[in-house]
């Protein structure tokens, strides 16, 4: 279709204001940015809205929201963008396709929670009875979870009966990390640790000399030099681990569980401006959302 230069003018605007704030934008926040009169801009609104560009959200907090039909007719790179939205089987990536759309069409029913899940890609793809995990969404950071009970290939669609729902917390780690660092130095012995683990109820800790890094030890650790015969006044740093995974206070916490997973640690060591300043662990992930 073919769009006059103030419709992309606002449509552009729409996006980016959509993605930075999380929330449906309203006209006059549109008008304000690309220096429009407000009229002029609910105008065009209304015709964008008529050609499935943008949706209206009613309420005082209302405003619009871009469709993905908007994405398509501004030629934004969905795949493999910030605004690709995976979906998994089994818990593996289905490759070749991705979530374009969700509708929830039984949100409100006090039993069942279905939707149609709209793809880029093929519904080929997928069986009835497939477990699926659909997300996280770009903005929201939402996660579904359910069962494909049908298909609809002419609109490229699965029809879904879901089991769960999860909006993943959006805030840097350092609001969730373990602060002050609990640390040992490189000269305490694995007596010293152990007497600090059951102090403090950890299993693991940071060797940190002079703000710097130098490796952690854990209670495994501790355990395989006792089995290998080493004794208690053996200093920590002759069994600790080298080799340890650090990460910035600014990430935000849903990037980390993927990490998690594929390094298959327990724990990562928070840093900023080089300096370790707090210990993340999958218990405190769990914390946040016990059913990941």
């Amino acid at each position: 279709m073919d769009l006059s230069l103030i419709q992309r003018d606002i449509l552009i605007t729409l996006i980016t204001l959509y993605h930075q704030h999380s929330h449906s934008i309203k006209g006059e926040e549109i008008a304000d940015r690309i220096h429009r009169n407000p009229g002029t801009v609910r105008n065009q609104m209304q015709a964008l809205k008529a050609i499935g560009l943008v949706d209206g959200v009613p309420g005082p907090k209302g405003g619009y929201i871009p469709t993905a039909l908007a994405y398509k007719e501004l030629n934004l790179n969905i795949k493999g963008s910030d605004y690709d939205v995976p979906i998994s089987r089994n818990g593996e990536v289905v490759e070749g396709a991705s979530v374009q759309e969700i509708d929830f069409t039984t949100l409100c029913h006090p039993d069942i929670c279905h939707a149609v899940i709209k793809l880029f890609g093929s519904t080929r793809l997928f069986e009835i009875g497939d477990k699926i995990t659909i997300g996280p969404t770009p903005v929201n950071k939402l996660l579904i979870r359910g069962e494909v009970f049908g298909k609809d290939e002419g609109k490229q669609s699965l029809l879904i009966a879901t089991s769960e729902m999860i909006s993943l917390p959006k805030r840097p780690i350092r609001e969730y990390m373990s602060s002050p660092l609990i640390s040992l130095r490189s000269l305490d012995t694995l007596q010293d640790a152990l007497l600090l683990f059951n102090h403090r109820h950890i299993h693991g800790a940071p060797i940190v000399e002079d703000d710097i890094l130098q490796g952690i030890i854990t209670m495994s650790d501790i355990a395989s030099a006792i089995e290998n015969n080493l004794p208690l006044s053996t200093p920590v740093s002759e069994v600790m681990t080298d080799e340890v995974e650090e990460i910035g206070s600014d990430v935000r916490l849903f990037e980390v569980i993927k990490r998690f997973k594929e390094l298959e640690i327990g724990r990562l060591i928070v840093v900023e401006k080089g300096k370790p300043v707090g210990i993340l662990t999958q218990s405190d992930v769990i914390r946040v959302f016990p059913s990941l």
